[in-house]
């Protein structure tokens, strides 16, 4: 048997199954157990935590690796285009059907087919599917040949399909015909030691088939990582860590570079969060807070923010008595007393702004000014600026912060 590298590739192969977690050293020697069988298998798990990346494991592990895998969605297979979708057609069947085709099923034979979210798939054409997986041959529309298919099939749902039988959505006979293995995938807040492997991982893909920089995670950017809840799961945090990448002004990830990008205020399940308002987090609403956020509005994760933020008193730098009134001015206007503002007024008001619209994420207010970050640093204790703490805390400990 050829090996898995053969089989299709490193991008499906079992090793993409990363972590170090009881649950991914689990899951992997299931898949190794059940990919040398052909019997049914269903993927139960949330959204973005893997499933289709389990079932592309089981295909490139077993013997049919050197077949096709072809996936569908089941959520979009809907009405009159379910047979022709599933099991092809015969060239004049219907009105367009300008030449046949083979279906998902016969595209499929002697490899894997994914049926992914079954969990959506309407009663009606639940029957259908049920006949195939019976029967093991499909008929194409416009046609009444019975074509025997050699598939194995691998269903995959977020939905539970026992409250779903019992609720009358889904079929029993269905249910016990895909329900032969059951692998279950894990909500990535359940399992944060698995957080810096697929951290680490996705960043060097990044940098390796994307060509963006090949950035490293800050220890503190690390623990911000591993105490979120991620309700998006492995997705969230691949679309977290490109941004991240893409507004980091170096080779190392700090905190300042997620800021803002991380979803706040969300009550997950088993989270531990105190939710507030609207279902926000209180405990991200206070650092939210010190960024100059007012109030969270109805909609999770969207704020009322101040549109400019004054630094403390004792941060305020020191003017001569003939410029106070330049510095009042909200723009390049004359003064109220007559002063024309200085160049470095203009400029102190503008970091201002900045700092407030970027609530003060340092990293993407210097990608907005077009300047590096250490330029950026510079002009904040220039002005004093560096004394607002994002999250509250002391000038000297911002300052170690952006070092």
């Amino acid at each position: 048997m050829p090996t898995v590298s053969q089989q299709s590739g490193p991008l499906f192969s079992l090793d993409r199954i990363a972590g170090v977690s009881p649950w991914a050293q689990q899951v992997r020697r299931a898949i190794e157990l059940v990919a040398g069988h052909q019997s049914s298998v269903l993927i139960l798990g949330p959204s973005g935590t893997g499933k289709e990346l389990v079932a592309r494991a089981i295909h490139a592990t077993g013997r049919r690796a050197a077949k096709p895998f072809i996936p569908v969605d089941c959520a979009v297979t809907t009405g009159t285009l379910f047979a022709s979708h599933m099991f092809g057609h015969v060239k004049g069947s219907f009105t367009g059907a300008t030449s046949s085709t083979l279906g998902c099923f016969r595209a499929a034979d002697g490899g894997t087919i994914f049926l992914d979210e079954i969990g959506e798939m309407e009663l009606e054409l639940q029957a259908k599917l049920l006949r195939v997986l019976q029967q093991r041959t499909v008929v194409p529309v416009g046609s009444h040949e019975e074509i025997p298919v050699d598939v194995r099939v691998v269903a995959a749902t977020n939905r539970d399909l026992g409250a779903e039988v019992t609720a009358g959505r889904f079929r029993e006979d269905l249910y016990y015909r895909l329900n032969v293995v059951t692998i279950r995938t894990q909500p990535l807040r359940d399992r944060p030691e698995d957080v810096p492997v697929l951290a680490a991982r996705y960043l060097a893909e990044l940098a390796g088939r994307h060509g963006m920089p090949l950035c490293t995670l800050s220890p503190a950017a690390l623990d911000v990582l591993q105490a979120y809840a991620w309700p998006g799961n492995v997705r969230e945090l691949e679309n977290v860590l490109e941004r991240a990448v893409m507004f980091s002004s170096g080779d190392e990830i700090d905190p300042d570079a997620l800021s803002g990008f991380i979803t706040p205020g969300i009550d997950h399940p088993g989270s531990g969060a105190t939710p507030g308002p609207a279902g926000h987090d209180l405990s991200q609403l206070v650092q939210a807070a010190a960024r100059g956020i007012l109030s969270a509005t109805a909609v999770p994760g969207v704020f009322r923010v101040e549109p400019a933020v004054k630094p403390p008193a004792a941060a305020q730098p020191t003017v001569p008595p003939e410029q106070a009134p330049a510095l009042a001015a909200p723009s390049g206007d004359t003064a109220p007393g007559g002063e024309w503002p200085t160049l470095a007024d203009v400029e102190r008001l503008h970091l201002e702004r900045t700092l407030a619209a970027t609530m003060h994420n340092k990293s993407l207010a210097a990608k907005l000014l077009g300047i590096d970050r250490s330029v950026l640093r510079r002009k904040l204790q220039r002005f004093g600026l560096d004394a607002q703490s994002p999250t509250g805390g002391s000038p000297q400990e911002t300052s170690e912060d952006d070092a």
